[in-house]
């Protein structure tokens, strides 16, 4: 099977994102994540603050949201959608344009899910333990270490409830996707050699 998109899904600060982005310059296809914030922000109409956050996550704690991942999925006119849904329905549109253009990776957004009909795609999942990610995201973002696990564990949460939403899966079930690398097991360098070859050799 020939490969030419790679969805990568990811705990967060696993450094699936870094993953990612070395294996775009060994592959030297581009690599799309922020860049999809970008890109909707100027066509769609929705601020880059809203589509970054609503973009991947769903938060229990806000009532508009929680009301949005609780609700049934909602058919029709995207007129008739939530803010939220009409951000998916595009976001998914903008998707499937990337993969038309040619050979990327593209970081989360439900991109495995989206791109599922598609017999090129190479799917994976990004996780690590939390130590490995306390100390990684405590170095990012100059945050203390005992402050950390919480704040993991709540961004992850927020994801598994997106992705159950609007593709009905478990978010971190490995019969999702192709390939699952363990970052703390075989570190970041080595994890995005292992996808460079798997992707190359496929």
């Amino acid at each position: 099977m020939a490969y030419r998109i790679i969805t990568i899904s990811r705990e967060y600060g696993s450094g699936g994102r870094t993953v990612g982005e070395l294996a775009s310059k060994q592959l030297g296809i581009p690599l799309y994540d922020k860049e999809v914030v970008d890109a909707m922000a100027e066509s769609c109409g929705f601020s880059h603050d809203f589509i970054e956050e609503v973009g991947e996550y769903a938060s229990v704690t806000n009532s508009f949201l929680f009301s949005i991942a609780v609700s049934s999925r909602l058919e029709g006119s995207v007129n008739l959608m939530s803010a939220a849904d009409q951000l998916y329905a595009y976001q998914a549109n903008y998707i499937r344009e990337l993969a038309e253009k040619g050979p990327c990776i593209i970081v989360g957004r439900c991109a495995d899910y989206i791109l599922r009909d598609r017999d090129d795609v190479l799917n994976v999942f990004v996780h690590a333990d939390m130590d490995f990610r306390t100390k990684h995201m405590a170095e990012v973002y100059k945050k203390p270490e005992h402050a950390v696990p919480k704040w993991l564990k709540e961004r992850d949460n927020r994801r598994k409830v997106y992705y159950k939403h609007y593709t009905g899966r478990t978010w971190s079930d490995p019969h999702n996707y192709d390939l699952c690398l363990c970052t703390s097991r075989i570190g970041i360098e080595h994890a995005a050699k292992m996808l460079t070859e798997i992707y190359q050799g496929g």
